[in-house]
Formats: structure tokens, sequence, C-alpha cells
């Protein structure tokens, strides 16, 4: 069920409305139905790979807790870890690994024996898996109690807010609050609606109104000159990060409504000065997930400097690759470890070429960092690396006389900048909207949601990040 439709709006109301009329047993049985049904929509035979991985995770997690041996201990949790991953593999990459095998076999003039399977991808396989891999990781660390709830843990993966875009949650932020009866509260209710609304409008106003430009010319880059592509990138800078923030502050602000509290996961980006501030800003909750369950168990910064810098591009890389089962992912997770490991390196060699910390060092900073980040996303929005090159080529050679190509007129090329414009300024600022007062509530949220509806792009539905 996508967030931006009739369906769920019709589905949040009645769910809302029946959750704050039961209680706490009857509360947890609805939601965790009400999330079985919003996963069922997108595909029914799904839930039953869903449920497996709840079970499994489920007992692994009672039995790392009651076994004292160190290698049984250890042992549970692969077989753990290895369940959830090799149904990931399975399904988001078995084509994958065997196209390129099938590659690399035509090489030497070998046929590959093994033939591609008609696999659909799971919606969210890759969110839930994080996440319930999360909880069995946490469960042997010693840093959470097993769920001996069944019901409770099967929706702290599934809770449907969050269930196919993340955030990728840990359990000591999101099982204790379903164990607790929240109460009514106006003020996170109407935070979570204005949430709500502003989602959808980041999403529908802005990133689907910039997708027409960038689907148009990043769907046949052979015959686009290299402005129409540069601007095309720099549409789908904006594109994704409304897309997926919109997701995410829609998941916030329906998760809220009903007072549980869910992490943030972008912190104003684009206006990171350096790639590895970039990636404390951006996807928060899959950056950290990384960093606590592969980087330091790699040997994070206690290791050797080569080490160190290995750790970093294997996490990126990986990283890459978790966000689709294509070469171009893989670059362009890839192209952000040799960013900060160029900037690790110059900080440390060459200190003196580090800019200065006044406003002007800061401003070229975020610029160069932007211009950068706006670069690498080429390969991650390009079907293939041939296309991603031929984008990039073009993009060195552009010529202020080249003629725009654009299914946009000049007004609404215009109203697309005046959006960025206005999202950037709101994240400079980092705008707190204070909704405590009712009428400020009503009208903001009333107005945000009158210009959603008219001014939204109602063409395009799926969220960027329901394919991963």
């Amino acid at each position: 069920m996508l967030f931006n439709t009739v369906h769920f709006l019709i589905f949040f109301v009645i769910v809302t409305l029946a959750y704050f009329s039961l209680g706490w047993s009857g509360r947890w049985r609805l939601l965790l139905l009400a999330s079985c049904y919003f996963y069922m929509i997108f595909k029914p035979i799904y839930f039953l790979i869903l449920l497996s991985t709840i079970i499994i995770d489920y007992i692994a997690g009672i039995l790392l807790e009651n076994e004292q041996n160190a290698v049984k201990r250890k042992l549970l949790l692969v077989v753990s870890l290895i369940s959830n991953i090799g149904i990931l593999v399975y399904f988001k990459y078995f084509n994958f690994l065997n196209n390129s095998l099938t590659e690399v076999l035509s090489w030497a003039s070998m046929t590959n024996p093994i033939k591609a399977l008609d696999i659909l991808l799971p919606v969210g396989l890759s969110f839930h898996t994080f996440q319930a891999m999360s909880y069995t990781i946490e469960v042997y660390r010693g840093n959470h109690k097993a769920e001996r709830h069944f019901g409770i843990y099967a929706l702290y993966v599934m809770f449907y807010p969050q269930l196919v875009a993340g955030p990728i949650e840990r359990p000591q932020n999101v099982l204790y609050q379903f164990h607790q009866f929240h109460q009514f509260n106006w003020e996170k209710v109407k935070s979570g609606l204005f949430l709500i609304v502003f989602g959808l409008f980041k999403k529908v106003v802005i990133a689907d109104r910039l997708a027409m430009l960038v689907d148009h010319c990043y769907n046949q880059p052979e015959n686009k000159n290299g402005l129409s592509l540069l601007l095309a990138t720099f549409f789908y800078t904006f594109q994704i990060y409304c897309d997926f923030s919109g997701y995410s502050e829609i998941a916030l602000g329906t998760a809220r409504v009903m007072g549980f509290e869910l992490m943030e996961n972008f912190h104003s980006p684009y206006f990171s000065s350096s790639i590895s501030e970039f990636w404390r800003r951006w996807h928060i909750s899959l950056s950290s997930w990384f960093r606590d369950y592969l980087y330091i168990p790699l040997g994070g910064n206690r290791v050797s400097e080569f080490r160190k810098y290995l750790n970093q591009f294997i996490v990126f890389m990986v990283s890459g690759l978790w966000h689709g089962a294509n070469w171009t992912f893989v670059i362009w997770g890839s192209l952000h470890g040799f960013y900060l490991i160029v900037a690790i390196f110059r900080n440390k060699y060459f200190p003196n070429l580090k800019l200065p910390q006044n406003l002007w060092g800061k401003t070229l900073n975020v610029l160069s960092s932007f211009i950068l980040v706006m670069l690498a996303w080429v390969f991650f929005r390009a079907k293939n690396v041939h296309d991603a090159t031929v984008i990039l080529r073009k993009i060195s050679f552009t010529s202020l006389t080249d003629t725009l190509q654009s299914p946009l007129n000049q007004a609404e090329l215009i109203f697309c900048f005046m959006l960025i414009a206005l999202l950037m300024i709101k994240d400079w600022k980092y705008f707190y909207v204070d909704t405590s007062s009712n009428k400020k509530f009503w009208l903001l949220t009333c107005g945000l949601a009158f210009l959603t509806y008219f001014l939204g792009v109602f063409e395009t539905n799926q969220f960027i990040y329901f394919q991963f």
C-alpha cells in the first residue's frame, strides 16, 4: 500500500480511530493485523517469507538469551543471520550474481549452466531484513532482552509505518513502546499529522514534479545533450531526497499520531561540509546500522591505517550493493568510499590543503560536497554503467549554447527551482514547525494539504526506495 493514495488515507483513518478505542491487548493485535494487510496488499504470497524470518529470529533470540555456551551462542547467531541474508540474497541478488557469472564465463568462451529465474523482489525486503538482524545481534551482545511475546516481536518487524522503507529501527528504541499503553495526546497528533502532510508535499509536489524531467532525460541519455542531463542530475539530487525523506516523515508522523516515536532519518544532508558529515545526515538509520554491525566488527578505527581505509571502503561498497542488484549501485557506494578515504588521507598528510573554517571556507566545502554527491547520483539513477558513463561524458562537455530538452515549459521549470529554493531555506535554517497553537496547526496543515492536492503530480506513485 502506497502512502500517497486514497487507499492509505482510508486505511490510516480507520486503523487510528480503532486503535484509540481499544485497550492495550486489542491495540497490538489491531496493529499487527493492519500491518499484515498493509504488506499483503503488494503481493500476499510474500507474507509467508516475512513470517518465516520472524519465526526464525524470534526463536533464535530466546535461545541466544538462554544459552550460556559461547560457541553455541555464536552458532545460533550465525544460523539466524544466514537465514536472513540467504533469503535476501536469493530474492534480490540471485539473478545479478548469476548474470555476472555468465559474463565472466563468456570471456573464457564458456557457458553458464544455471539459468536466470523469474523472481519478483518482495517490497521492503532489505529494510525489514536489516531490522530483524539488528534484533538478534543486540540480543547476542547482551544489549537487549529477548522478546518473549511473539505478537509484539512480530509487530516490531512488521509495524506498518516503517515496514517497507524504514527507518531501520533498533529493538532498544521500538520494542518497549509496543508494551506501553499510549494515551491520546493531541499535541502528538497535531505534530504527526503535520509531518504526514509535509511528507506528502515533498513527495507529490516536489519529487514527482522533478521526476518528469529526470525520467525524460535518463530513460534515453544518448538522445539528450549535456545541459539537459546536467539539469536532470541536479533535479534527481533533490527528487531522491524529497522522495525518501518524504516517506520517512510520513512514517514518523503516522507512528507519532498513535504515540510511537521513530528515529529521525534525515537532517539537512545537502548542507554537509564533507562526505562523512553527509552520511551522518543522510539515511541515518542505515548509516548507523552499517557502522555498528559491519564497520566496528571489521575492526573500525582500532586497526592499522590501511585496514581502516579498507574497512571503510568495504562498508560503502556493501552499502551500494544493499541499495540494488546492479553494478551501478556498487560503483555509487564505492565512489562515496573513495571520497571519504581521499578526504581522510588529505586531512592527515596535507592539512594545509584544508579550507579555513570561515564563512567562505565552509561554503566552498558545502558546495564541493554537494557536487561530489550529485555526480555520484548519476550511477544511482542510471539504468546501467554504460548509460552512466554516457551521461557523465556529456555533462563534462556541457555547453551553455545547448538547447534544453525538457517536457516542462519555462514556467514549470521556474516553479521547480522555486520549490528547491524553499526546501533548501527550510533545511538551512532547520525550521521546526511549532504546531502547539491549534489555530496555527489547522492553518498550516490544511493550507499545505490544499497545495498538495492542487499542485501535486499524481501520475507517479511509487516511492523510489520501495524497490530496495
